[in-house]
């Protein structure tokens, strides 16, 4: 049995760094994607966009779904190559 003293720090260590470096890629994405329109990201079919006259509503749940379908994969891949 390891001694559990320095194991824990280290994992929560390349956890946290690991989901550091896919949060700052993933605002990268979005960000270029707001910009250049990667994917249709934000302006998909099934978005719900509403124009009154004096104010706007635009809720993305499609866009939602799709990045939370590709974050949960993203995420399990990680967890599947992490595993021991």
């Amino acid at each position: 049995m390891k001694a559990m003293g320095g194991e824990i720090p280290f994992q929560l260590g390349r956890f946290l760094v690991i989901a550091g470096v896919c949060l700052v890629a993933f605002g990268l994405i979005i960000m270029a994607g707001s910009k250049f329109s990667f994917f249709g990201l934000g302006r998909l079919p099934g978005d719900i966009a509403f124009r009154g006259k004096n104010f706007q509503f635009y809720f993305p749940i499609v866009t939602c779904v799709i990045l939370s379908v590709v974050a949960t994969l993203v995420l399990w891949l990680i967890s599947f190559l992490t595993r021991r």
